[in-house]
């Protein structure tokens, strides 16, 4: 056993593998033609003398630095902690390590970050942010690749990994369709927003391919509990013959559910219930626990990590990459006896 006190060397590795120093630095780097076996011995030898790779030596042989930046808009994370972990589960397999930076929506200090990135050296830039709707590129001539994540950049050339919204609110109209509802309605943000014009356009799309009309004009306002009380109180008010309605949000999903049971409307036996975004905190606070749209962040971090490692090895992938989300069942849309 190695002893403690000192560091292993890339030749005791090899000679316990039996394999030459050249042979095993490859085989630790994740480079040459090598047999499987023989990586796998060698990488044994390592873990056994607790072998560790000179990182300032291989970044030297390799011309890189093994270092990632991702910057971010998202103050809170909601966004960007599983965009994160996303990415960080596609480059740790390359030993590849994230600097996060919080621009906090100024341009200033997200040009101070991409400087200070550069000036490390990073291999390439992750960008995120909290919303989806394209914004400019970050810079003109980046020296390294850059991919946008969750956001997209107004550049198509520029390469961008989103969440298909669009398909995220045609797998809720039609989740609500096949558990028989027919009078849907749609609550969501701003009108001004990006998401909120997306999801509402292939909901009313979705309705109309079904042959139906929707039980209410869709209702624009903030991506706020309070937003979906207030809109709950408009269809109660207007007498709409609503049995299911499609919110842009969960905290949307959450006010309406609060309103619709105060006023004695049942979910989901009078009314079902589909959010988005599924938000561990709001679907699972929801009373019943909420249906919800999944955009897969972690899944949308990690096609950005690998388009970006491409990228940085010479094959860029060009253009917007829409991701497919997925719709999670819970109690707010199952089928009760009312519905059969």
């Amino acid at each position: 056993m190695q002893k403690a006190d000192r560091a292993a060397t890339i030749s005791e590795v090899a000679a316990l593998a039996g394999v030459s120093p050249g042979t095993a630095s490859k085989a630790l780097n994740g480079r040459g033609a090598l047999r499987p076996e023989t990586r796998q011995r060698v990488q044994a030898a390592a873990e056994q003398l607790g072998f560790v790779a000179n990182a300032a030596a291989r970044s030297l042989q390799a011309g890189r630095t093994y270092t990632v930046g991702m910057i971010t808009t998202d103050s809170i994370g909601r966004f960007s902690i599983p965009l994160l972990i996303g990415a960080e589960d596609a480059l740790g397999a390359g030993q590849v390590s994230v600097f996060l930076c919080d621009a906090r929506d100024d341009p200033i200090r997200e040009q101070y970050y991409l400087r200070t990135l550069l000036g490390r050296q990073v291999d390439g830039i992750i960008v995120t942010g909290r919303r989806t709707q394209a914004r400019p590129p970050i810079g003109a001539a980046v020296p390294v690749p850059v991919v946008y994540a969750f956001i997209s950049s107004a550049d198509p050339r520029d390469c961008s990994v989103v969440p298909d919204e669009a398909d995220g609110a045609r797998r809720a109209v039609e989740h609500l369709l096949a558990v028989g509802r027919r009078r849907i309605a749609h609550v969501t943000g701003p009108e001004h927003h990006h998401s909120a014009t997306i999801r509402a356009d292939a909901t009313l799309k979705s309705i109309a391919t079904a042959g139906l009309e929707p039980a209410a004009p869709v209702l624009f306002g903030e991506w706020s509990e309070a937003w979906g009380r207030q809109a709950a109180g408009i269809l109660l008010s207007t007498g709409a013959e609503v049995d299911a309605v499609f919110c842009g949000s969960d905290q949307i999903a959450r006010g309406l559910a609060e309103t619709f049971q105060e006023a004695g409307r049942s979910i989901p036996g009078d009314v079902a219930l589909v959010g988005f975004d599924n938000w561990d905190i709001m679907v699972d606070g929801c009373r019943p626990a909420l249906t919800s749209i999944d955009m897969d962040l972690e899944g949308i971090g990690r096609t950005a990590a690998e388009l970006l490692l491409a990228a940085i090895n010479g094959n860029p992938a060009h253009g917007r990459h829409a991701l497919p989300g997925r719709l999670i069942p819970r109690a707010s849309t199952a089928v009760t006896s009312k519905n059969l």
